[in-house]
């Protein structure tokens, strides 16, 4: 399904009127409203073709009926909100989920809509139909070198469908570890990954970049071979100048300071990308800032202030991505949500007196810090990111749109109310 542009024009013509007026008011007191209008135009953050489904539980799952049956109809439903918002104009894909059985042609349907390719993400968290070796007890780290060179193997492949499709990147996210002590020897798990994982990166094309995720738990409860951002930090200096850390927003441990990571990540030039999504206890695939936005705004702030200290563009130098689950939601509204939210974050870091915060923090003036972070935060962006949207021909409010088209019924009437989408 897509949406033709003269019910956005239409929708948006309906709105100008109160649009205006609240542009109008945020933009009079914003200094160097175009510059900061036209990033957030240039921002886009790419949409996993796994979230485009109903996720589940280790209890069950829910489908909502409508959902993408394969992987053309997946980048059909990314170029819908890509309609809607403007600034969702790239796919993340997950292989073995996601397979291209024609890569030309999937790349030129791609095309066709605006879309890319962003990074490429493996899978060896899972057995998959007709494997020969299981990765119960591991992938990379693994004590058995032919179960290695399976996940190994696996990865080089990805890498070959990344090509074909015109990425740049591949993340890899391992749950190896263990669930009890003494089940594994740590040296020997690090070294074993650290060799597989050279393996990969001796195949990277010149022009790639590895992203090694990390998380502090799960599925593995007693140890995870890739824990935290100081393990992923170690491997990537010890692969090479094309490997870096990607950073999970719900992959700490409760309480973790994720914006002096970024910060020093930042800093060592090894920070390669995100993953964006929310959490409250161990969850990691909740709506992004829906549970903790002010730190969503604080890790902006970070990324900005160490972007331009760096020279760095901040909408191609770092990879944008999104990594959640839907359970509850309508898949599509979640990510409309999410990618609301990411814009709003950022459009307020860009607002930050970097000037003014610099003085205060050289002259311990702790109270102005707070106060000139916290004046940015509770600036009323929306107007801003709306007016992005109107500038790009997206809907100046994507997910009152969605409704009022209804999207997911005519989804359900095209695709089906049973239909479970490929991968999940």
């Amino acid at each position: 399904m897509q949406i033709g542009k003269y019910k956005i024009q239409e929708y948006n013509q309906e709105q100008s009127q109160e649009h205006s007026r609240r542009f109008e008011f945020t933009a009079s007191s914003v200094k160097g409203v175009e510059s900061v209008l036209q990033k957030l135009v240039d921002f886009q953050v790419a949409i996993p073709s796994w979230a485009l489904g109903t996720g589940g539980t280790r209890f069950g799952r829910f489908p909502g009926g409508g959902e993408p049956r394969s992987l053309e109809e997946k980048i059909e439903d990314v170029a819908l909100l890509h309609q809607l918002n403007a600034s969702s104009g790239a796919v993340s894909l997950h292989i073995p989920w996601d397979i291209p059985t024609n890569a030309s042609s999937i790349k030129a349907l791609a095309a066709q809509y605006g879309l890319r390719f962003d990074a490429m993400n493996s899978n060896t968290f899972q057995d998959q139909p007709e494997q020969e070796k299981s990765y119960k007890f591991g992938s990379m780290q693994h004590v058995d070198k032919a179960v290695r060179k399976q996940a190994i193997e696996h990865n080089i492949e990805v890498i070959k469908y990344g090509v074909e499709l015109g990425s740049e990147s591949l993340t890899v996210w391992l749950s190896d570890g263990s669930s009890f002590p003494g089940q594994l020897n740590f040296r020997k798990a690090f070294q074993n990954t650290l060799e597989s994982l050279q393996e990969v990166y001796a195949a990277l094309p010149d022009n790639w970049k590895m992203f090694v995720e990390y998380k502090a738990f799960e599925p593995n409860f007693y140890s995870t071979t890739v824990g935290d951002w100081g393990q992923s930090l170690l491997y990537a200096n010890k692969l090479g100048p094309k490997a870096y850390t990607l950073v999970d927003l719900g992959h700490h441990l409760p309480n973790a300071n994720i914006e002096q990571i970024v910060s020093l990540l930042l800093m060592e030039g090894k920070l390669g990308g995100f993953h964006f999504n929310d959490s409250k206890y161990g969850d990691d695939d909740l709506t992004v800032g829906s549970i903790k936005p002010y730190q969503l705004f604080l890790i902006f702030n970070e990324l900005i202030e160490g972007m331009d200290a760096r020279g760095m563009e901040h909408a191609t130098d770092l990879g944008w991505m999104i990594d959640a689950s839907h359970n509850v939601k309508d898949p599509l509204e979640d990510l409309l949500q999410s990618v609301e939210a990411i814009m709003i974050a950022y459009a307020q870091a860009l607002l930050v007196d970097r000037k003014a915060l610099a003085e205060a923090q050289q002259e311990n003036d702790v109270a102005r810090c707070q106060e000139i972070l916290q004046e940015a935060y509770r600036t009323d962006v929306r107007p801003l990111v709306a007016e992005a949207r109107l500038r790009s021909g997206a809907a100046l409010k994507p997910l009152q749109l969605f409704r009022e088209l209804k999207v997911r019924e005519n989804l359900i009437n095209e695709r089906g109310l049973k239909t479970v989408a490929t991968g999940l």
